[in-house]
């Protein structure tokens, strides 16, 4: 029996034949001849980790663990399709590198004149943007190191974040409200422009932060965009204007790998969201 106990990984795989599991797991294994595998750990910023161990069988020779000729690499594997044909993006997906296009380069916006008060500037007693255990927003939702999911319908998308246990629920080819309420994850609608699914958010409340450490306005608007570049990997990029707080729009860009061994996300729970500036010392 193969055990093996990750911590935090963006993928787990074991090979031969195994795939991708689960961070933490045990695997009966009964190879006909002596065998070597190899689990592998993908982490934050390209980390990869191995180990190996050789189960093995008496009075035979190693097992021949090259891949049969032709076989496709995830890679090249098409996305699935809906009945509609569109691209079927359902799935859980792991937090991913980003930043603006280019996904190393710092995150950066331009501030409108006079708007200096919307950027934050943290002192030694603030624990950070998710201490308080509020709802994050969009984007911000896709900067915590946690899996979200993905359920895809004809005429609706859901999105589930385990962080928090938020979720949005965007109507395809739906419009917002007149004048809608705001809220923490604002009102989403999408539609979809060739494969890319388009998601266009209003309704923000001001409470929120955005990536790269800056405040915004109700009038915040967020234009994202899904496209699954192939089985495992589904590219967002997200616009972000806000003509209160910006000289003008910036967008930002991350990959998002398919968690094959997650079912569904799970369980979130932020136990105590008092002031931290208690713990601090004076």
């Amino acid at each position: 029996m193969l055990t093996w106990a990750t911590e935090n990984p963006t993928g787990v795989t074991i090979d031969p034949a195994i795939g991708k599991v689960r961070p933490r797991g045990t695997k009966t294994v009964s190879p006909t001849a002596s065998t070597t595998y190899t689990l592998t750990v993908h982490g934050p910023k390209d980390q990869v980790l191995t180990q190996t161990v050789t189960v093995t069988v008496a009075g035979t020779v190693a097992a021949d663990i090259s891949p049969p000729s032709g076989t496709p690499s995830p890679a090249s594997q098409e996305p699935p399709r809906m009945p509609d044909g569109k691209p079927n993006l359902t799935g859980v997906y792991n937090f991913g590198g980003g930043g603006t296009r280019g996904e190393r380069e710092p995150i950066t916006a331009t501030l409108k004149p006079g708007a200096e008060k919307y950027k934050v500037v943290r002192g030694p007693t603030d624990a950070g943007v998710y201490a308080d255990c509020m709802p994050t927003g969009v984007p911000l939702a896709y900067f915590v190191p946690y899996q979200w999911e993905i359920v895809q319908g004809l005429d609706k998308v859901v999105i589930l974040y385990e962080y928090l246990h938020m979720f949005r629920v965007i109507s395809i080819n739906g419009s917002h409200p007149v004048d809608p309420d705001p809220t923490w994850m604002g009102d989403a609608v999408g539609h979809w422009e060739g494969d890319t699914l388009v998601v266009d958010t209003v309704g923000f409340n001001d409470r929120t932060e955005l990536p790269g450490g800056f405040r915004h306005s109700e009038s915040l608007h967020v234009v994202e965009r899904f496209h699954r570049t192939d089985f495992d990997h589904l590219q967002w990029e997200a616009t972000i204007e806000d003509p209160n707080v910006f000289a003008k729009p910036w967008t930002l860009t991350r990959t998002f790998p398919l968690r094959t061994d997650l079912d569904k996300v799970d369980e979130y729970v932020c136990e105590n969201n008092k002031d931290y500036k208690d713990l601090f010392g004076k």
